[in-house]
């Protein structure tokens, strides 16, 4: 039996301001070729399907065409859904009676019995093979967020206990929870079916991103043990860290982003993962690199000279279509004040079919920086604090021409609020 592993898509992310519909377009129609080529079973994505609790339509067009096209070209095919942490549940759960009828199951929340314990059943999916026949159970765990696992009857179960070294009542819940449904799928489960499980967490080890995922829980400790998992997992489909990765073993995985969605991502090796089961066990699992539809580079950080000579070597290609020039961020040393350094940055750009996101000034550090220090900003007037703030960032006092450029700026913002009445009647 086969399966693909995915997770991250988020849909509808705005990068820097500019919609990637086309990215993730492409994506999903690759996707749908890769299934169709690797004669998939089923398609596991581990949460974090849109970007935002409230997708824009766009976005949402995207997943239910692609589950739509998915049915039409394999109908046997089983799709799995988790929520992530940013999703929001009840919307992802909202259409699960029709999308049910296209064999994919989405699970948003979790919910109790009246005993305080979990309500597993409805989180167990079964897998089926081409023919048909349930070849594993998926354990379809939607992420679990501190309200849901804390304070609870759940929580108070003494049936089952959190392992005594967990750090905190939202990790004690999240490892009953994972108990008590490893404990339901057991029951469930027939000789030969495999266990596979889905989870949307943080676990000890992995590696996080340097500025793009988003902490599940502000200010607490988070993340998990991969020791949840006892061995008869044959295997682990996890979501919510972006770099692709195993944790521990073999059988532990992210499949990570499927497209960079930070430039501090960019080398990162974007895949999904192709899992073989071999009835009850793990039999091969397999990287399949996402081709990426829109490049992106990093330029920097060094001075402006070799940023400069950086832009000019970058491949251009005239004939693409706009929305798939490549996205571009370039981080610039600077040992003085250059103040036309976006527009030489732009100039190196002319005629290249980019699209300049982002321009990241590294300023030098300056000995005796006192811009913490506290001043009477009524008393020192907006020159003075102009001139102090230039030499805390840059260690010398700004030059005349300098400030004859930010007089005349702030003459032109006391002018325009001289010509707007409701400016002239907010103004103390």
């Amino acid at each position: 039996m086969k399966l693909i592993h995915t997770a991250d898509w988020h849909l509808g992310q705005s990068f820097h301001g500019q919609e990637r519909h086309a990215e993730h377009r492409a994506f999903l129609t690759w996707l749908l070729d890769t299934l169709l080529e690797h004669r998939a079973d089923a398609l596991l994505v581990a949460g974090d399907i849109f970007d935002v609790v409230n997708p824009s339509l766009r976005a949402q067009e995207l997943l239910y065409d692609f589950i739509v096209s998915a049915h039409e070209r394999l109908p046997r095919l089983d799709i799995v859904l988790i929520a992530g942490n940013h999703d929001s549940g009840n919307r992802i759960e909202l259409p699960a009676p029709l999308m049910r009828r296209l064999r994919t199951h989405a699970l948003g929340r979790v919910s109790w019995l009246d005993d305080g314990r979990l309500n597993a059943q409805r989180l167990l999916v079964p897998l089926t093979d081409e023919t048909g026949e349930t070849r594993a159970w998926c354990l379809a765990l939607p992420f679990l967020r501190p309200a849901e696992v804390t304070g609870s009857a759940l929580a108070k179960h003494d049936d089952e206990r959190a392992p005594s070294d967990t750090p905190n009542d939202y990790v004690a819940g999240i490892s009953r929870v994972h108990g008590q449904l490893i404990e339901a799928a057991r029951e469930r489960r027939e000789p030969g079916q495999a266990l596979v499980a889905m989870s949307h967490a943080h676990l000890h080890g992995a590696a996080v991103s340097e500025a793009s995922e988003r902490p599940i829980v502000i200010g607490g400790e988070e993340s998990i043990s991969a020791a949840l998992f006892p061995p008869e997992i044959a295997y682990v489909a996890l979501g919510h860290l972006h770099r692709a990765q195993q944790v521990g073993e073999p059988r532990i995985r992210y499949s990570g982003s499927p497209l960079p969605l930070d430039f501090s991502e960019v080398a990162y090796p974007h895949q999904v993962v192709e899992v073989t089961l071999d009835g009850e066990s793990l039999a091969d699992t397999q990287a399949i690199p996402v081709p990426r539809p829109v490049a992106m580079h990093r330029i920097g950080p060094g001075p402006l000279d070799r940023v400069l000579a950086e832009l000019g070597a970058l491949d251009n290609d005239p004939g693409l279509a706009r929305e798939l020039w490549p996205w571009l961020e370039v981080r610039v040393e600077l040992e003085g004040p250059i103040p036309d350094l976006r527009a030489r940055v732009e100039a190196a750009l002319k005629d290249k079919a980019l699209r300049l996101l982002r321009l990241e000034r590294r300023l030098p550090t300056v000995e005796g920086d006192t811009t913490a220090a506290r001043i009477d900003l009524e008393s020192l007037g907006p020159r003075r604090l102009f001139e102090r703030t230039w030499e805390s960032r840059w260690g010398e006092p700004p030059a005349e021409e300098v400030l004859a450029d930010f007089d005349t700026l702030r003459q032109e913002v006391l002018d325009a609020d001289d010509t707007d009445p409701s400016a002239r009647e907010a103004r103390p």
